[in-house]
C-alpha cells in the first residue's frame, strides 16, 4: 500500500489532470475529494464516448444501407462487408462509413469536402471525430430536420463553427418580398424576435443577397452600413448572405456572421456554403405554410392545365412556360408549354413550331440585349413580377434577325410562369397618328426612324413644304438647309435637344420653300426610346404659324404705339426697386439661433432695368427648426420682382405646417404654376434642426448648397427636382446631411457664379476654391465670396450661409 500512495521515480504518475484511480489527491494521501474528482472524470470519458457513439451511428447505418443497394446483399453481409473493408483500409469503421457515403452521394457539399478539412483541420474536437465526421454529421441533421430552427442549430454547430463563424440566421422569402427569420442560432432570443419579419423594400444583408447568385460577401459590417440582425453584437465582423435557391427558385436567403473581419475565402469554402444554402432551401421548400393570398405557392395555385386555361381567356398572346433543369438540378432553360390562339410570334412563324420548344431555341437573342430570359429567371427565382413597355424583341429565322417591339408582362405561377407580351401594331398607330394630324388642319405629322433611315410624312406635310408627294422626306437633319440662314441657330439647339438629351422640344424657324414662298413653321418633336434606352424614332409634327406671326407683328407695333414714355418706364423701374429692397434688403439682423451662426447677403443687379427675382429668407419656425431657402424667379422686371414676393411669402406661410422641404416645394410649385404668367422659378429649401445639427433639403432645377469642412469645399449630392412652375403637380427629392461644429453650409443663386465666357461647371470649380478659405466670421466669408466673384452677367445675387458654432 506504501508503494501506491507514495511511488517511486521509476513508477509512472498519474497525468496532470488524470486524477489517481484510488481517489489519492497526488500527494500520496486518499481523500473524499480525489475519489469525487476520480468519479467525475469518469463519467466525462463515458459521456463523452457515448456521445461519438451517437454521432457515428447513423452514418455507420447509412453506409450499410448503400452497401445492401450496391452489392444486392443482406444487412448482416453488409455488415460483415463493412468490417472486412475496414480492416484491410485500416481506418476506423466510422471515417470508412463516412467514405462510403461521400462516394455514393456525389452532392455538391462532398465535393468540397477536402477544402473543409485543410480549413478545419486546426478545430477538431478533443472527442476524435474528424472535419469529415462533422460535415456529414450537418449534411444529415439538415436533411432529417423536421424544422428550420433545428436546421439552424446543425448548420452552426457541425458545419460553420469550425470555419470560425458565431451566428447563422435562415431568411424565408414571402411572395410579397417580404423576409421572414425562419431559423437562427448564436444570437439571443430578444435579437431574433426583433428580426423576425423585414417588410419588402428595406435593404439588409440578407435582401442584398438575393439580388447577386454568388451572394453577397461583406468584409465587416461596419463597412457597409447596412442593417442586419446581430448589427450591435457583431457590428465589425464579416458576413455572407447566399441566396437559398433550388431548381432555379429562391427560397430565403443563408446569412453567416463572424466576429471578426473577413478575408475572401477559397472557392472551395465559397460552393461548399453555396451547398449548405442549397439544403436550407430544400427545408424551406418543404416547410412552406400555404397562404391563402401567397401567389406563389403551389400548393393554393392553380396547375398547368388551370394556367393554360386562364392563357387561354387572356386577349393578349400569352406563353405558359414551364422550368427546364439540368442533370444536375439546375435551371438552363424554360420550356414553352402552351402559347394561347392571340399568339403572335415576332418572326410571324406559326404556333406549332414555337409551341414545345425551349425558349432560348425559339428566341436565342432573348438573352441578348433585350435581357427577355433574365427577366424570366429572376421571376421564376423570387415571384416578383416584371413588367416592362415598348420593350425590343429579336429572333433568328434562317440566320435573319427580326425584331417587334412589345408591352411584356411576366408573374409566377406555381411552378410555372405566364409570359404575356402585346407586340404593337406600327402600322394601325402610324395611320391613327396621320389621320388625327389632317383632322387639325396645317399640321403635318412625322415619323423617322433613325435606325433604318425610313421618314413617313402625311399629305399635309407635303403640301406645308410645297413638294409633291413623289418627292422624298426631309430629314430633320437637313432642316437647316430648307430654312432662313437666320434660324439656323434656333434649329441646331432644337436638334440637340432631340437627338442628343432625348428630351421633347420644339421651335419656330422660316420655311424658304421651292416656289419662293416663307412660311413661318414651328416643329414639334418627341423622341422614343426602346427598353434598353436607345433612341430609335423621333415622332413630331409641323404647324404653319404664318398668320399667328403676323398677328404677333401687328400686335407688337400696336403696342409700341401705345408704350408708355421714357418717363413712366423710368417711374416702373424705380418702383421695383423700391419693391425689391423692401423686401430684399441686402443685409439682415442675424437670427438669434443657439449654436449656429445665420447669414446673409443681397446684391441687387446694376442696371436698374435688369431688376429680377432673385430672393432668399432665414427665420425661426414655431416648431423651434430653421427654415433657409435661396430661389430665382425667370426673367426681370416687375412681373418677376411681385411673383418673387409672392413665392417667398407662400414658402413662409406653408413652413409653418411643419411639413418637409420636399413637400414645401411640391406646394410652391402648384403656387407658381397657377400663378397669371406662366411663372417659373429655381429654389433650394432646407430645415435645419439644432438639436441633433441635421439639415434636410431639396431643391427645384437650382444648384445644390456647397458645404465647407476644414480645407475641403463640395455640393452636396445632386438631387433631382423640377423647376418650379413648369408642370402642375411635381415631386421633389429630398437629402439629409449631418453637420459638424465648424461646418459652413452655402445657399447662393447663380449671379454668384454664372459667366458668359465659361461653363457652369468651370465656374462653379472656381467659386468652391475661393469658398475653401474661411475667414473667423461667417459674414466675412460671405462679404469675401462676393468681393471674388468673377459673375459678369450682371444678375441679381443672394446668399446665405450657416455656421455651426
Amino acid at each position: 500500500m506504501s508503494d501506491l500512495r507514495q511511488p517511486s521515480e521509476s513508477q509512472s504518475a498519474p497525468a496532470p489532470d488524470q486524477p489517481d484511480v484510488d481517489g489519492s489527491d497526488g500527494d500520496g494521501q486518499s481523500s473524499p475529494v480525489g475519489r469525487l474528482a476520480a468519479t467525475v472524470e469518469r463519467l466525462r470519458r463515458e459521456v463523452r464516448a457515448a456521445q461519438a457513439e451517437a454521432d457515428g451511428r447513423a452514418l455507420i447505418e447509412l453506409a450499410k444501407g448503400i452497401l445492401v443497394e450496391r452489392l444486392g446483399c443482406g444487412p448482416a453481409q453488409a455488415s460483415r462487408q463493412l468490417a472486412e473493408l475496414t480492416a484491410q483500409a485500416g481506418v476506423t469503421p466510422l471515417e470508412f462509413a463516412v467514405e462510403v457515403i461521400n462516394q455514393a452521394s456525389r452532392d455538391r457539399v462532398s465535393e468540397v469536402t477536402s477544402a473543409f478539412l485543410a480549413a478545419t483541420a486546426s478545430v477538431d474536437p478533443p472527442d476524435g471525430h474528424s472535419s469529415a465526421v462533422r460535415l456529414r454529421t450537418a449534411e444529415s441533421g439538415v436533411l432529417a430536420a423536421d424544422d428550420t430552427q433545428a436546421v439552424a442549430d446543425s448548420l452552426l454547430e457541425h458545419a460553420l463553427t469550425p470555419l470560425g463563424a458565431e451566428a447563422v440566421a435562415i431568411w424565408a422569402l414571402g411572395a410579397d418580398g417580404s423576409l421572414a427569420l425562419a431559423g437562427s442560432a448564436g444570437f439571443s432570443t430578444a435579437e431574433a424576435g426583433r428580426w423576425r419579419h423585414v417588410p419588402p423594400g428595406v435593404t439588409t444583408v440578407a435582401r442584398r443577397g438575393l439580388t447577386e447568385r454568388r451572394g453577397e460577401w461583406i468584409r465587416s459590417l461596419s463597412e457597409t452600413g447596412l442593417p442586419s440582425i446581430g448589427q450591435h453584437h457583431y457590428r465589425d465582423g464579416g458576413r455572407v448572405a447566399v441566396p437559398a435557391e433550388t431548381g432555379g427558385r429562391i427560397h430565403g436567403v443563408l446569412e453567416i456572421v463572424w466576429s471578426t473581419a473577413l478575408e475572401p475565402p477559397p472557392a472551395a469554402i465559397v460552393r461548399q456554403i453555396e451547398a449548405l444554402a442549397e439544403l436550407c432551401a430544400h427545408t424551406l421548400e418543404t416547410n412552406a405554410l400555404p397562404h391563402p393570398d401567397d401567389a406563389t405557392n403551389p400548393r393554393v395555385l392553380p396547375d398547368v392545365a388551370e394556367l393554360m386555361d386562364l392563357a387561354d381567356g387572356l386577349h393578349d398572346p400569352a406563353l405558359v412556360l414551364v422550368p427546364h433543369l439540368g442533370s444536375d438540378g439546375r435551371l438552363v432553360d424554360f420550356r414553352i408549354h402552351h402559347v394561347n390562339s392571340r399568339f403572335l410570334d415576332p418572326a410571324g412563324r406559326p404556333r406549332g413550331v414555337v409551341n414545345g420548344a425551349l425558349l432560348l431555341e425559339a428566341y436565342p437573342m432573348a438573352a441578348g440585349h433585350s435581357e427577355l430570359f433574365e427577366r424570366v429567371e429572376r421571376v421564376y427565382a423570387t415571384g416578383e413580377p416584371f413588367r416592362a413597355h415598348r420593350m425590343r424583341l429579336t429572333a433568328l429565322v434562317d440566320d435573319v434577325p427580326l425584331s417587334a417591339v412589345a408591352d411584356i408582362n411576366v408573374s409566377r405561377h406555381g411552378d410555372s410562369v405566364l409570359l404575356i407580351w402585346r407586340i404593337e401594331d406600327e402600322t394601325a398607330r402610324l395611320a391613327s397618328l396621320l389621320q388625327h394630324a389632317q383632322r387639325l388642319g396645317r399640321i403635318g405629322g412625322f415619323e423617322e426612324n433613325l435606325l433604318t433611315g425610313e421618314i413617313t410624312w402625311n399629305g399635309q406635310l407635303y403640301h406645308l413644304y410645297g413638294r409633291p408627294v413623289s418627292d422624298a422626306p426631309v430629314p430633320l437633319e437637313d432642316l437647316p438647309a430648307y430654312a432662313h440662314p437666320d434660324d439656323a441657330v434656333a434649329i441646331g439647339r432644337f436638334l440637340r435637344t432631340v437627338v442628343h438629351q432625348r428630351r421633347p422640344a420644339s421651335t419656330a424657324f422660316r420655311l424658304q420653300r421651292p416656289d419662293g414662298v416663307t412660311r413661318h413653321i414651328r416643329v414639334v418633336a418627341e423622341p422614343v426610346l426602346d427598353s434598353a434606352g436607345q433612341l430609335y424614332v423621333v415622332r413630331g409634327a409641323y404647324q404653319d404659324i404664318s398668320a399667328h406671326h403676323w398677328t404677333e407683328v401687328a400686335l407688337a407695333a400696336t403696342r409700341d404705339q401705345l408704350a408708355h414714355s421714357e418717363q413712366q418706364a423710368s417711374e416702373r423701374n424705380r418702383l421695383t426697386l423700391q419693391l425689391q429692397h423692401a423686401i430684399m434688403p441686402p443685409t439682415q439682423a442675424p437670427l438669434a439661433v443657439p449654436g449656429l451662426d445665420v447669414a446673409v447677403r443681397y446684391r441687387p443687379a446694376e442696371t436698374q432695368h435688369l431688376v429680377g427675382g432673385d430672393w432668399y429668407d432665414a427665420v425661426v419656425l414655431p416648431s423651434r427648426l430653421v427654415l433657409l431657402c435661396v430661389g430665382d424667379v425667370a426673367g426681370h422686371g416687375i412681373e418677376a420682382a411681385t411673383s418673387m414676393v409672392v413665392l417667398r411669402n407662400a414658402l413662409r406661410g406653408l413652413a409653418v405646417t411643419g411639413a418637409g422641404p420636399g413637400q414645401l416645394l411640391s406646394w410652391l410649385n402648384m403656387v407658381a404654376h397657377h400663378l397669371t404668367g406662366a411663372v417659373t422659378a429655381t429654389a433650394v429649401c432646407a430645415l435645419y434642426d439644432p438639436e441633433n445639427n441635421t439639415l434636410r433639403w431639396a431643391r427645384a432645377g437650382h444648384l445644390p448648397p456647397v458645404l465647407v469642412r476644414g480645407s475641403e469645399a463640395a455640393p452636396l449630392p445632386l438631387v433631382t427636382g423640377l423647376l418650379l412652375g413648369a408642370v402642375p403637380e411635381a415631386t421633389y427629392e429630398e437629402h439629409e446631411v449631418q453637420l459638424a461644429v465648424d461646418d459652413t453650409l452655402l445657399m447662393y443663386t447663380d449671379g454668384l457664379i454664372e459667366r458668359r465666357d465659361r461653363s457652369v461647371e468651370e465656374s462653379l470649380a472656381q467659386f468652391l476654391t475661393v469658398a475653401r478659405a474661411v475667414p473667423p466670421t461667417l459674414d466675412q466669408q460671405l462679404d469675401r465670396l462676393l468681393t471674388h466673384s468673377r459673375s459678369d452677367t450682371d444678375d441679381d445675387t443672394c446668399i446665405v450661409g450657416i455656421r455651426v458654432a
